[in-house]
């Protein structure tokens, strides 16, 4: 099972567009469409929400990647080979990104101050890399600057890590900078 995560904003439905490109299939479904935030959609499976109250669905996830919070990823259980995609995108261009995503839906600020919140995802993101040595999971950080930048490097060291056998040129052309839209903020 193929586990594709990072924080919120981080570039994650990226990283499954370039990875359905390649070949990868998913498990995905349609109950969040396609929205000014995200409009070539959101690539989830909304009983990957539900960790770690449900977990059942994870044997459909075998031979799939399927898209999971990052804060849920130590909820999943034990059983399963995992492979880790953790997408780092640069704090700034997240927190900007969460920000404009909040007011076009209306939401308040979140409670916590930027410092505080970086500092809360960098502890959930050690505790996913410490998960995944403890579980002897492969991990591979996707840094999503390197994607936007280097589309066909960043798509082959994805490909490679995966195992091979995905079409890398379709995989990079999945890449669209124009959806890059805090950039340098």
């Amino acid at each position: 099972m193929l586990v594709a995560t990072g924080v919120p904003r981080s570039g994650t439905s990226l990283l499954m567009q370039v990875l359905a490109a390649g070949g990868v299939p998913l498990l995905v479904d349609a109950a969040r469409p396609p929205d000014p935030d995200n409009p070539l959609g959101y690539f989830e499976w909304a009983p990957a929400m539900r960790l770690p109250r449900e977990s059942g669905w994870v044997a459909e996830a075998r031979g799939r990647a399927v898209k999971v919070v990052h804060a849920l990823v130590p909820s999943l259980p034990p059983g399963p080979r995992y492979r880790v995609l953790l997408v780092r995108r640069a704090w700034p261009e997240v927190l900007a990104s969460q920000a404009a995503m909040l007011a076009r839906r209306g939401e308040g600020a979140p409670a916590l101050t930027d410092e505080r919140l970086v500092a809360v995802y960098e502890a959930q993101l050690a505790e996913v890399e410490a998960w995944a040595r403890a579980r002897n999971a492969p991990l591979l950080e996707v840094l999503h600057a390197r994607l936007l930048a280097a589309p066909g490097a960043a798509c082959a060291e994805i490909a490679a890590f995966v195992g091979g056998g995905l079409d890398v040129a379709a995989m990079a052309r999945a890449v669209v900078p124009a959806l890059h839209r805090r950039r340098g903020v």
